[in-house]
């Protein structure tokens, strides 16, 4: 079976929460690429510097996600994968999560390590939000203007939703729509058909 659907983040945004004295800044973004997700992560430190700690993790893509974590100097465990943990449970990807610390003076212990760095990430998912995506290609069709409403009648029917598709009016009727990895196999044979029968004039991938 084809996944092609996946949540990620709504918004980019920051949040705070204070645990025994030390500071914990979450800062969550949508990262479509590890190179994408590592810049983050260095912009995050290079503006917090002058924390104790800026933790973070990532993941990336679907089935299967690509998936890291750091420490960044926190007792092994006990920071970066709290972090990845909270955003497997948020059921998200295309997301990097960095959690800036300021200590406070006061230790917290493993334990503690892993539910503040825990709450943290999780604070900023809920926060955050999440939107749906899904994965597929876009395809460009030509159709004379007496078969326009019947062939987006069927296109609709195979699937593909109406509102994901741009519609010129030239010599001919221009559609570009998007559709679905798991949709590809039946709309390219129905496109080919169609084509086949000069139901439509041509068609192309991108």
């Amino acid at each position: 079976m084809i996944v092609d659907e996946f949540w990620e983040p709504a918004e980019n945004i920051s949040t705070e929460i204070k645990i025994k004295r030390s500071i914990f800044i979450a800062h969550i973004s949508v990262a479509r690429t590890e190179e994408d997700a590592r810049q983050f992560v260095t912009h995050i430190s290079q503006k917090h510097k002058q924390a104790t700690h800026n933790c973070w993790a990532y993941r990336i893509g679907v089935d299967p996600p690509r998936e890291y974590s750091s420490d960044d100097g926190e007792p092994n465990g006990t920071a970066g994968k709290p972090i990845l943990g909270a955003i497997q449970r948020f059921d998200v990807t295309n997301t990097v999560l960095v959690v800036t610390r300021y200590f406070g003076g006061i230790k917290l212990g493993v334990r503690g390590l892993i539910e503040a760095y825990g709450e943290a990430a999780s604070n900023v998912l809920e926060n955050a939000g999440k939107i749906r995506g899904r994965l597929g290609s876009r395809c460009n069709i030509q159709i004379d203007y007496p078969s326009y409403s019947a062939f987006l009648y069927q296109l609709k029917g195979l699937g593909v939703e109406e509102g994901s598709c741009n519609v010129t009016f030239e010599e001919d009727v221009r559609v570009s729509c998007f559709v679905p990895l798991s949709l590809w196999g039946r709309v390219e044979a129905f496109l080919c058909e169609s084509q086949n029968r000069s139901f439509i004039k041509g068609w192309s991938r991108e």
